[in-house]
This record gives structure tokens, sequence and C-alpha cells, in this order.
């Protein structure tokens, strides 16, 4: 039996004074408004779940880029949390801004480029400006995750050209449109990324709805994503408790949904490809 690990959760402090909402674009998203998780209840729904270790990932639509309560949880329990941080890569100190929360004890950056408060795709992927900061992450074995849609791609691949040893994380694969069913030709620019080998997906609850929309089928669609893309750069995230549903319950979908794969390919989504994606997991024994 492999350690399970989460990659993609939130938390939300219920203590608006230590930790004041700011949230990105200023509108709050209504999942942390009416069924927040703070860090103590995200633990208990872990170990519920039987699940070993998550990653603590900003909540960039109740705090915006103050990765406070994400530090506090990973530094109450270090052993099952680990954080992933939010800065303005367009800022003239974004490079600073990013050495401080690593210094803070977390362990990945994300990018938040769309959402549900936040429609559409941001057209400053790619800007410039976020040079410097793919430059460090790419030279300190940093791991970037990228909320974003498939509109994305093409600026993620100009990025690519300049970083090309960069790692990154699509959360939720990059939303692809998947109802047309196999063989998959409107997600043709998501398969295009699997040329580049520090490209990593983020199998989420949202990927495994829409690979049951419309023609497609999660016996279809998940093996032509594993044959393209190799499990090892695959990992699974409940998205908790952004998602609906309890942790017990999105772990189940999830399983049912890659249920057709083999052991080994599922051992990697549901644990090894994290570590590989998040050094910090290696150390953390819960």
């Amino acid at each position: 039996m492999f350690d399970i690990i989460d990659t993609h959760t939130h938390a939300i402090s219920p203590d608006h004074l230590r930790f004041p909402l700011a949230p990105v674009g200023g509108k709050q998203s209504d999942w942390s408004a009416h069924r927040p998780a703070d860090y103590d209840t995200l633990l208990a729904a872990m170990d519920e779940a039987g699940i070993a270790r998550a990653m603590v990932v900003q909540a960039s639509t109740a705090y915006g880029n103050d990765n406070s309560y994400v530090a506090e949880a990973i530094k109450a329990h270090p052993d099952r949390f680990k954080g992933v941080f939010s800065i303005d890569v367009l800022a003239p100190d974004a490079v600073t801004k990013l050495k401080y929360w690593l210094d803070q004890g977390l362990s990945g950056l994300r990018l938040f480029t769309t959402g549900t408060t936040m429609p559409g795709q941001a057209a400053w992927l790619d800007d410039e400006r976020s040079f410097p900061v793919w430059g460090y992450a790419q030279s300190n074995n940093i791991s970037i995750c990228l909320q974003m849609t498939a509109a994305g791609i093409p600026a993620l691949q100009n990025l690519l050209k300049h970083f090309p040893n960069s790692r990154v994380l699509l959360d939720h694969l990059a939303r692809p449109d998947l109802a047309g069913g196999p063989p998959y030709e409107s997600a043709a620019p998501l398969f295009s990324l699997a040329a580049h080998p520090g490209v990593y997906l983020k199998l989420t609850n949202r990927t495994i709805n829409e690979a049951s929309r419309g023609a497609s089928t999660p016996e279809a669609f998940f093996p032509r994503v594993v044959q393209a893309f190799g499990a090892r750069r695959i990992a699974w995230g409940s998205n908790f408790p952004s998602a609906e549903g309890s942790l017990v319950s999105l772990l189940a979908e999830a399983k049912q949904g890659l249920s057709m794969l083999s052991d080994a390919d599922r051992a990697w989504i549901f644990g090894d490809t994290a570590r590989s994606i998040y050094p910090a997991l290696v150390g953390a024994q819960p």
C-alpha cells in the first residue's frame, strides 16, 4: 500500500483579524466564504480519508498574496503539511518576496491567472517582468503550479522557450475541453506539452468531471493522458474544500475514476509524483 499525498488543498482561518481577507481581484470566492476549512479541520479530514501528507495551496480568492495562514499551517504540522505560496510576479521586488516565503518554510510557487472570481485567461503569464522569478525558480529547483486555462498554453510555451528546465504543474490539467471525446482534438494544446519533460499535470475532481462529460469517458481519456505524459508526471489533488463534498468522497471519486490504470501508475499519481514535484515532501514523515 502506498502513502497518499494530496497536492491541492486549501485552508481558511476563522480569525479574520489575524488573517484578514484580501482576495485577488477584490472578490472572495463562494467556497471560501460558505464552506471554509481551517488547517485543523483539513488535518482531521485527511486522517479520516487516510491521506498521509498534503500541499496546502494559497487560497488566492481569500488572501491574495498574503500567505501567512499557509505558513502557520506548515509550522503547526510540518510532518503533514507543506505549502505553496503566491506572489505578484510582476512586482519589482518579486524575487525578494519569493525568497521571503521560501524562508518561511513554504516549498512551491503558484500563479493564479484565472478562476471563478477571475474568469477568462489573464494576459500577463509570459510578461517579461515575471522573468526574474522564473529564472530564480529554474535555478533553485522550485516548482511553479499554474492556475490557468488552455488559452494560456501559448504563453506557457513561450515561457518554456526561455526557461526550458522549469518544473511546471498545471492545475486541473489547464482545464481542457474534453466533451468531444476521442481522439480529443480539442485537447491538442494540452497534449502538445507532453514534449516538455518539465511539465506536470495536477489531476483533480474537475478533471474527472470533465472526462465524464459529453462523448468523453474516464476509460478513454486517462489512459490517453498517461500514454502521453507518463504517470510519473501526473499527481492527484483533491481541491478540498473548494470542491464540494468530503475529502473521503473526493478521494473515492478519484480512485474510481482512475481504476482502469495499473497499480504502478496509480502509485505514482496518488503519491510518488508529488514527491518528485515537491522534494520537501520526502523528508516529511507522518
